[in-house]
């Protein structure tokens, strides 16, 4: 068979590597389709996909393409990357299933209110990989990164072609395909490990926050040519992630004792203010009405007493309009202008500012 129709069929609709990057077609737009050693595959209708990359990129497509190149694109090697046919092989490799994670959610949503009291999910399907095919899986992200790298190299700073810039396009999101997969598959590892952990109430949604985060970080570090578990590696990143989180906190609780309470942070002023301003003003009218500063008929002092209670125990009530009267031998209107006239002189010596000195005796 000629070299080029071998590559062609490897490479093929049905082949393994369209089948990634059919399943992450939806980041990019429509079926990957990509030109390999001059030969032309087409899309499922049959365009040619020199037609199809001929559009302008999208802004989304601007975005990640810029977010991409803003820095070096990491990635683990291997020797199998430098063979003829690494594409074929890597691609070739067994696919392997990936998890059913419709449980996380849920869970999260129903775990976060109990404060993080975690019971292992019986919903969902998961899947424990083996060595062999954590391997797969590393080798299929990392050879797409590899790739991107390589373009990348080969841009030195330059701004790429639109060719070029679809190709990166298409790597990554092959690599973000497999990194999702790796990250998603061992989701359990971050609430396992937060077992382990006491946390305070309301952390513990910062905590798998930070677990989560490790866990990603662990994917793009992880050498799966060392021939140790993935999960062994990822643990001991959660748990230091964990740790610098704890370290975090405490000095957070330092520096700050008490967390947000809109109690404590709304403003009693004026209400203290009103307060020792009615405490200050009875204490006012209690020396004027001792002192007789107002300078009040004996009338209108009974009425001013019995009215507002001054003198008496708090216990007692202070007298009603028609009580006074009674007492004073006048009508319930009658105590009500002498009230009002008694009250106008003791406002008077209370705006006037005057010196407390005292004052004359009770007016007949």
């Amino acid at each position: 068979m000629p070299a080029h129709r071998q590559t062609n069929s490897l490479i093929g609709r049905n082949s393994p590597l369209d089948r990634v990057r059919s399943r992450a077609r939806t980041a990019i737009g429509k079926t990957p389709i990509r030109t390999t050693k001059g030969v032309v595959t087409r899309s499922r209708s049959g365009r040619s996909s020199r037609n199809a990359d001929s559009r302008p990129l999208s802004r989304r497509e601007e975005r990640v393409l810029n977010e991409v190149l803003a820095r070096p694109i990491d990635y683990i090697d291997s020797d199998v990357f430098r063979q003829p046919d690494a594409e074929s092989y890597v691609y070739g490799l067994d696919e392997v299933e990936r998890p059913d994670v419709s449980w996380y959610r849920p869970l999260m949503e129903d775990l976060i209110p109990r404060r993080g009291r975690i019971e292992t999910p019986r919903q969902g399907k998961s899947v424990l990989l083996t060595a062999a095919q954590e391997r797969i899986l590393f080798l299929k992200f990392n050879y797409a990164r590899f790739r991107m790298r390589a373009i990348q190299i080969d841009l030195d700073g330059r701004r790429p072609s639109l060719t070029m810039a679809r190709e990166i396009l298409r790597w990554h999101t092959v690599a973000e395909s497999f990194r999702e997969q790796i990250a998603e598959t061992n989701l359990a590892l971050v609430l396992a490990m937060a077992k382990r952990i006491r946390i305070m109430d309301g952390e513990f949604a910062d905590l798998v926050s930070e677990g989560n985060m490790a866990l990603m970080r662990s994917v793009d570090k992880f050498d799966c040519g060392r021939g140790f578990k993935f999960s062994t590696y990822a643990c001991r990143a959660i748990l230091k992630a964990f740790s610098r989180h704890g370290m975090k906190s405490t000095r957070h609780r330092q520096r700050f004792p008490t967390d947000f309470d809109p109690a404590f942070e709304k403003s009693d002023f004026l209400e203290t203010r009103r307060a020792e301003q009615v405490a200050d003003s009875a204490e006012e009218v209690r020396h004027i009405m001792d002192k007789n500063r107002a300078e009040l008929s004996k009338v209108e002092r009974t009425v001013i007493l019995h009215r507002f209670g001054i003198g008496t125990s708090p216990q007692t009530p202070p007298l009603t309009l028609e009580q006074v009267g009674q007492m004073i031998g006048v009508t319930k209107e009658r105590v009500r202008q002498i009230q009002n006239k008694a009250l106008a002189k003791i406002r008077a010596v209370i705006d006037s500012g005057a010196p407390l000195n005292d004052g004359p005796l009770a007016k007949n």
